[in-house]
């Protein structure tokens, strides 16, 4: 505790200098290394209060994916998962309703996706206002986000949006190429540098997180900012669509939900959660938007099984093995495969051969 508290007060005291410190090409080269010492200051913060005791969320993973219903209190977040899964989680017409996270499972093409109910967001979430940052935790392990806005007010996304970035949540941004290797003691060496960072700029940064030694390939062209938050492992990165709840209530709901989809790049499915009133189109858009696949098992008989496996995009022979169970994929030698990822039917492919929508495959065990 006493070291957390002595690592805040070092936070504050450089946040202090840094804001004080006004820019010029001579104080350049200053501010970028106070930025890097904030960062790596911040990041032991959240390791050093790992162990302490305090109320969070607990959230156990199940089915094939997660979505996490992310909104402001009384937004409809309660009625979306009562509407769309096996749920029935407390709803009321006053905030705060839930409390707790409650989990419910929705079946959709097969895949079983769990969809977690979250309590309201509160302003300042990210300073661990109304518990927050515990909230946002338990959206950090999840597939997919899905904002529930009130059609009443869509400021609500505009505020939203500002806690994750203040909390380094890039939502539908794609992460960057960086790869940071250990060098063994033999200095910074940087093989690969697409960012926008000259070599000087980045060795203060490394420098700076403590990381003289390292081997870097920047394949990416990130700024400042976000590698700073990279390096110091506090970026997400994930995907999201906006629940437009209550469009009973709006009926120009059309022309806020184009505002939207115009300022964010992100998809929106205008819904009133009440009277489930377009609740298949959302269902329909969170499963395109998790990235999901099907693939299918041969059968002895040389007939496919008509239970797919469910995995995640960018899945391997072996990530369809482990799937199944553990000793499969250690007994794993190859596969014989058939559909869009091979050139001709049953094409043997290693563990590492990866897999693609609607492919059929035979497991071949090491003898």
């Amino acid at each position: 505790m006493e070291k957390v508290e002595g690592l805040k007060n070092k936070l504050e005291e450089l946040e202090k200098e840094y804001s004080n410190t006004k820019y010029n090409k001579a104080t350049n080269k200053h501010l970028g290394i106070l930025r890097a010492k904030i960062a790596k200051t911040k990041r032991d913060i959240v390791e050093g209060s790992k162990g302490k005791k305090g109320k969070g969320f607990f959230v156990k993973k199940a089915g094939d994916v997660t979505v996490a219903l992310i909104g402001f209190p009384s937004a409809g977040k309660s009625t979306l998962i009562n509407a769309i899964s096996n749920v029935k989680s407390k709803t009321a017409s006053y905030a705060f309703t839930t409390t707790e996270i409650v989990p419910g499972m929705l079946i959709h093409n097969h895949a079983h996706i769990q969809v977690f109910d979250l309590p309201g967001l509160i302003e300042n979430a990210h300073l661990g206002v109304g518990g927050g940052r515990s909230v946002i935790s338990a959206a950090r392990i999840s597939d997919l986000i899905v904002f529930v806005i009130d059609a009443t007010n869509p400021a609500q996304l505009d505020k939203l949006m500002d806690e994750f970035r203040a909390l380094n949540i890039y939502v539908n941004v794609e992460r960057p190429d960086v790869q940071v290797l250990d060098s063994k003691g033999q200095g910074l060496r940087i093989e690969a540098n697409k960012s926008t960072l000259t070599y000087r700029e980045l060795q203060v940064i490394f420098f700076g997180l403590g990381m003289a030694n390292s081997i870097v390939r920047i394949r990416s062209r990130v700024g400042e900012d976000e590698l700073i938050s990279l390096l110091a492992g506090r970026s997400i990165y994930i995907k999201a669509i906006v629940a437009l709840n209550k469009i009973d209530l709006v009926p120009d709901y059309e022309s806020i939900a184009e505002r939207i989809r115009s300022k964010y790049a992100i998809e929106v499915f205008p819904v009133s959660m009440i009277d489930r009133r377009n609740a298949d189109s959302l269902v329909e858009g969170m499963y395109d938007n998790l990235g999901i696949i099907t693939v299918y098992l041969k059968h002895r008989l040389d007939k496919a099984e008509v239970e797919p496996l469910i995995l995640k995009g960018g899945s391997t022979v072996g990530d369809a093995a482990k799937k199944l169970h553990t000793d499969i994929a250690d007994e794993l030698k190859s596969a014989y495969v058939e559909g869009r990822s091979v050139k001709f039917k049953n094409q043997r492919v290693g563990v590492n051969h990866v897999l693609e929508e609607g492919d059929v495959l035979t497991f071949i065990k090491n003898k």
